[in-house]
């Protein structure tokens, strides 16, 4: 007997209009050189600026996505002058949402917008109608012994753009060719009660816009380094070694290749072709461009090609099958067309023939202490998955199924508290608490799944000196902190190889 599904809570959701990708193409041809800065007292600049937007994301593990559909997003000057650096269009169809969960800790761009140089002292940013927030609980009144997935929570209820915080550390002196503004969204820690009470709460977030000093060898979002993009590869320009690509969220851009990009499922540059999907890091450059520092190919036959991205909720025992929360989805099946049939919440693939893969990305899997591995047998809910499917459709009456042609376990972020210390060889491995509404320790407490977790609101995190550690705070016990990086099941223990250590979120 195969499990039925979570229960779902939800309403309408937007789909990505495709409008966008024409109004990104003019975008990105835009940009050029030079860097800029913070200065509250510089007052002498003039001409024009080419901008990039990056979106970025601060959250503990209370929500498993966030859709926000923006309006605008613009800049005051310290004369009262008003430049835009984002706008959207109501009339123009269904506007774009861009998802945040995936951004806590990394950046994507948004856009690129020209705008005049000028000491600009504070920043606007409205919402509209239709940006929400997902939650997964356990054992709820409505579906007592299962999971119950709240979606469509508001974020704002108002029908028309809604003026929320923005937070200006400095004035921010736009100058020079091209240079980089960060947006990065807080959200209340009350939203919690989206998992309790559907329906009544709603929360307005807060961003924080900070400038981005472009580096030659980027170490984060602040100076230009964007991980983890997801998107599909629209044209190959073999004269110039660069490719224009589609990301999940609708945005469009252009890389550069070189000797130095790194690839992974494909040989080289030469090997790309339009169709494929991707799994790329990539790093802005001094002149404003972007400059593909790794390219991954999971699955490298187009065919009717959809991909996900998204937490496992569950894994049968019973039978080859797990269902899994969508965060992005693109292709065949996705929500553009030409069969956007898995625009839905949570999807259950078949897993008979699937084949499972570890995201390359991590070089020293082979030097840790404990078998790095991921197969049908440990799958785990709360593990970040990448699923290709070659479904050409899918039924929309029970469960939807579509056969997994590959799932690869990829990097995601865990908020916890240290709660110890120990050593092995060159790791340092930090012993993790994680809060109740984690995905892990959610998902643990159901019965019937092919893998189970000893302790599910603890994991050890494993550092070495692959390790970028961004936090400011001593990564210490009793601090906490946000940890990036591969999480495995290792006979009932979660174990993550750690990328990126950034400070936390409070719980």
């Amino acid at each position: 007997m195969r499990r039925g599904c979570p229960r779902l809570r939800f309403r309408s959701v937007p789909r990505v209009s495709t409008l966008l990708w024409a109004l990104s193409v003019a975008a990105a041809a835009v940009f050029t050189t030079g860097c800029g800065s913070i200065s509250p007292t510089a007052t002498s600049v003039q001409g024009f600026t080419s901008v990039t937007l990056l979106l970025s994301s601060t959250l503990n593990d209370q929500l498993s996505n966030v859709y926000i559909t923006f309006g605008s997003v613009s800049l005051t000057s310290q004369s009262g002058k008003t430049a835009n650096l984002y706008n959207s269009s109501p009339a123009s169809g269904e506007l774009p949402r861009y998802e945040f969960v995936h951004l806590n800790g990394n950046a994507e761009p948004l856009t690129t917008a020209i705008i005049p140089q000028d000491v600009y002292t504070s920043a606007t940013v409205t919402i509209q109608s239709g940006s929400y927030m997902t939650c997964v609980a356990y054992n709820t009144p409505a579906n007592p012994g299962g999971l119950e997935i709240f979606v469509d929570t508001p974020i704002t209820t108002a029908a028309t753009p809604s003026t929320t915080t923005v937070n200006m550390p400095a004035s921010v002196t736009v100058t020079g060719n091209a240079m980089g503004i960060m947006l990065n969204m807080l959200l209340p820690q009350s939203v919690l009660s989206a998992c309790t009470n559907y329906g009544s709460a709603s929360a307005i977030p807060t961003f924080n816009l900070t400038p981005v000093t472009f580096a030659s060898q980027p170490t984060s979002g602040a100076n230009g380094k964007e991980a983890n993009l997801e998107g599909q590869i629209v044209v190959v320009n073999t004269a110039n070694n660069s490719f224009n690509l589609l990301l999940a969220d609708g945005q469009a851009l252009s890389f550069k290749s070189n000797g130095g990009t790194v690839y992974e499922g494909v040989k080289g540059f030469s090997a790309l072709t339009a169709g494929m999907f991707v799994d790329m890091d990539a790093a802005i450059q001094t002149d404003g461009s972007q400059l593909a520092t790794r390219v991954a190919v999971e699955d490298t036959n187009i065919t009717d090609l959809t991909v996900t991205t998204g937490p496992v909720l569950w894994s049968a025992a019973s039978e080859p099958y797990l269902n899994a929360l969508l965060r992005q989805q693109q292709g065949y099946l996705g929500p553009t067309a030409p069969q956007p049939n898995l625009y839905v919440a949570e999807v259950s693939y078949g897993t008979t023939s699937s084949v499972y893969q570890i995201s390359p990305q991590f070089t020293n899997l082979q030097d840790l202490p404990f078998p790095a591995t991921f197969d049908a047998a440990n799958i785990v809910g709360g593990q970040n998955v990448y699923v290709t499917t070659h479904a050409a459709t899918v039924a929309l009456t029970g469960p939807v199924l579509a056969p997994a042609s590959t799932i690869t376990l990829m990097p995601q972020t865990l908020n916890g508290t240290v709660a110890g210390v120990s050593s092995s060889g060159d790791f340092q491995i930090y012993s993790v608490t994680l809060a109740p509404y984690d995905l892990p320790t959610v998902a643990a407490t159901q019965t019937g799944q092919s893998s189970t977790l000893a302790n599910p609101n603890t994991v050890d995190v494993y550092v070495d000196n692959n390790t970028q550690l961004l936090n400011a705070q001593t990564l210490a016990p009793g601090g906490v902190f946000r940890f990036n990086g591969l999480l495995f099941n290792d006979a009932g223990t979660l174990r993550m190889d750690c990328g990126v250590v950034n400070d936390g979120v409070a719980e």
